[in-house]
């Protein structure tokens, strides 16, 4: 078994251990992958992957927009109120922090690994959920500036 099976099997594991299905399911595609001998896809999935989780997660987002169960002044509320303005100071900041999270990731993949540790972490003794890892990349890169300036 080579390196790159035993990381994945062993992300799966810890995925399944530390009750984060969309760890082990990810871990068990990419094997499903390479044991067919399909990595002919994994620049594809890199490329595109995200940007289609990231659209499934807007669409479940959005959904109670499109059912009619949010009104309009209710969405109008979120403007004038200040757990609106909150809410909506909350999504720049995000935001931000999730393309500083890619852009760290893009430089330096190898955090990647840290980052599930630490999301299987959260979801099995903290109770967190594991949104993705953007955000935990958002985070570290805001904590890896941190240090920075404090050295």
């Amino acid at each position: 078994m080579n390196t790159t099976t035993l990381i994945l099997v062993l992300l799966m594991l810890l995925g399944i251990l530390g009750r984060s299905n969309i760890i082990a399911a990810a871990a068990a595609l990419l094997l499903l992958l390479q044991f067919t001998n399909m990595q002919r896809f994994y620049p594809l999935l890199e490329r595109r992957a995200l940007e289609a989780g990231l659209i499934f997660l807007v669409v479940s987002v959005l959904v109670p927009f499109a059912s009619g169960r949010v009104s309009s002044r209710e969405m109008l509320q979120s403007f004038i109120t200040v757990p609106g303005v909150i809410a909506i100071a909350s999504g720049i900041i995000a935001t931000h922090m999730n393309s500083q999270g890619l852009e760290l990731l893009q430089r330096f993949p190898q955090m990647m690994i840290g980052l599930v540790i630490g999301s299987i972490i959260g979801v099995a003794f903290f109770g967190g959920i594991p949104v993705g890892p953007l955000m935990a990349g958002g985070i570290a890169a805001l904590l890896v500036q941190l240090v920075s300036w404090l050295r």
